[in-house]
């Protein structure tokens, strides 16, 4: 068997293409998709991956809801946002 080379760049191209696709669909029905993020904390790499998340979502036609809390949060206060 030989071996297959992917372009991970034209793969997710490809993807993110296919869910603005999606995401627009579910617009004309009224729906409007979207990926909520609780963020505890200042880390910076989290931070990070956030930001790239909402960038990717925005490509896509999504929206984005972001809840950021402080590192000290309780535990009750973060499952009372969840639910």
């Amino acid at each position: 068997m030989a071996a297959v080379i992917m372009d991970g760049k034209a793969v997710g191209i490809k993807i993110r293409e296919q869910v603005k696709q999606r995401a627009e669909v579910l617009r004309t029905k009224g729906i409007v998709p979207c990926l909520a993020v609780i963020l505890v904390g200042e880390d910076p790499a989290s931070l990070s991956y956030v930001k790239s998340k909402e960038k990717a979502l925005e490509e896509a036609g999504m929206e984005s809801r972001d809840f950021r809390l402080p590192a000290d949060t309780e535990e009750s206060a973060l499952l009372s946002l969840i639910s």
